[in-house]
């Protein structure tokens, strides 16, 4: 049931695995990758839950691995989070040559990779995420960052990884709400640019969010090789790279104005971001409202937001959001990037959007 898809990079190019049980096998992935102390990051929670087994599954292939766990939560991922890894993994006594693992959710990839990008000017590092948000989105592509008061992840650098191992079997151990917040991550992909995988969502996606192993493997792989697709093609997001970032302006916006808190997860944000951006482009004349409706139609039928009403508590102001949007690091020339939409699976990117357009959005 597993698969393994290649992310096209030349000399850099890596594999990513997808499939059950692969966490048991990820000693005999790593072999070849790693010599000397190998640094296992990972946090408190994800800690009690597969540390042991992935340590294991290191040593028992000959590997020197070295648990490093962290607090868990956003606010780690932080200057504050960066300098004490760092110095975690300075004392592990890994070296240039070496391999670091990131085993966990987004902010432990991304905090890792960052680490290991900076670190000695340069370590190798490996994926493992425990999320589905992670397997299907930020574990790929060479992404890092940390928060800044101003927004997020707006300091970082592109860092690719060796390799990413993403068991589907973890997935069992999240929470509803994690394993949706997830999930928008891979209605993004069908929304941005391929409708046929839209459609098999509508009728598979509730059964592998309800346990079907073979459904969520398809989710997870297809949504991998078509972000390896487009990574492999534009890796340092000058052009088409930047659809990946369907409903990431709004929905980072709408993060920071609930402060990166519990009212709203990533992939709610984003989610919940999509439906505006389809709004938007219906309200641009760009869109057809029946394909926008259709869209929100399955975030809500698998339990998703699709409004800021939604996000409990007070409804962050439109200025505020604004105000946000217009940190965000995909700004250029004061104009805020949009990625919006012609049609289901018909994404573009561009800048030249009414501000009143977007406030009339954000108002409703």
């Amino acid at each position: 049931m597993s698969e393994t898809i290649t992310v096209g990079l030349g000399a850099r190019s890596y594999d990513i695995h997808v499939g059950p049980g692969l966490l048991g096998h990820a000693g005999a992935l790593l072999r070849n990758l790693t010599h000397g102390p190998t640094p296992v990051v990972s946090d408190a929670h994800v800690a009690g839950l597969h540390l042991d087994r992935t340590l294991n599954a290191l040593r028992n292939a000959g590997i020197d691995a070295r648990p490093i766990v962290l607090e868990p939560g956003e606010g780690i991922k932080s200057f504050r989070g960066l300098e004490q890894l760092c110095g975690d993994l300075l004392a592990s006594g890994v070296d240039r040559g070496g391999l670091i693992v990131a085993l966990g959710g987004g902010v432990i990839g991304d905090l890792t990779g960052f680490a290991a990008g900076i670190l000695k000017r340069g370590i190798a590092f490996a994926q493992i995420p425990t999320t589905l948000l992670a397997q299907v989105d930020s574990s790929v592509g060479g992404k890092t960052a940390i928060n800044t008061r101003q927004g997020k992840n707006l300091v970082g650098l592109f860092h690719q990884p060796r390799i990413v191992i993403a068991d589907t079997e973890v997935l069992a151990t999240l929470p509803r709400r994690e394993l949706l917040a997830g999930y928008a991550e891979i209605a993004k992909y069908g929304a941005l640019g391929d409708r046929d995988f839209f459609e098999w969502l509508e009728g598979h996606g509730a059964a592998a969010l309800s346990g079907d192993g073979a459904a969520m493997v398809h989710a997870v792989a297809h949504s991998c090789r078509m972000k390896a697709d487009i990574v492999a093609r534009d890796e340092r997001e000058s052009g088409e790279r930047a659809l990946l970032n369907l409903g990431h302006t709004f929905g980072h916006a709408l993060e920071a104005a609930t402060g990166f808190s519990d009212r709203l997860l990533h992939g709610e944000g984003v989610a919940i971001g999509m439906a505006l951006a389809f709004q938007l482009s219906v309200a641009l004349e760009l869109c057809a409202g029946q394909d926008a409706d259709r869209f929100v139609r399955h975030l809500r039928a698998v339990g998703l937001p699709a409004a800021i009403a939604d996000i409990p508590g007070p409804r962050p102001a439109v200025d505020l959001l604004l105000e946000h949007m217009g940190h965000d690091k995909k700004v250029k020339d004061g104009r805020i990037h949009f990625v919006l939409l012609r049609g289901l699976g018909r994404a573009f990117s561009t800048s030249e959007v009414p501000l009143g357009a977007v406030r009339d959005v954000l108002s409703s």
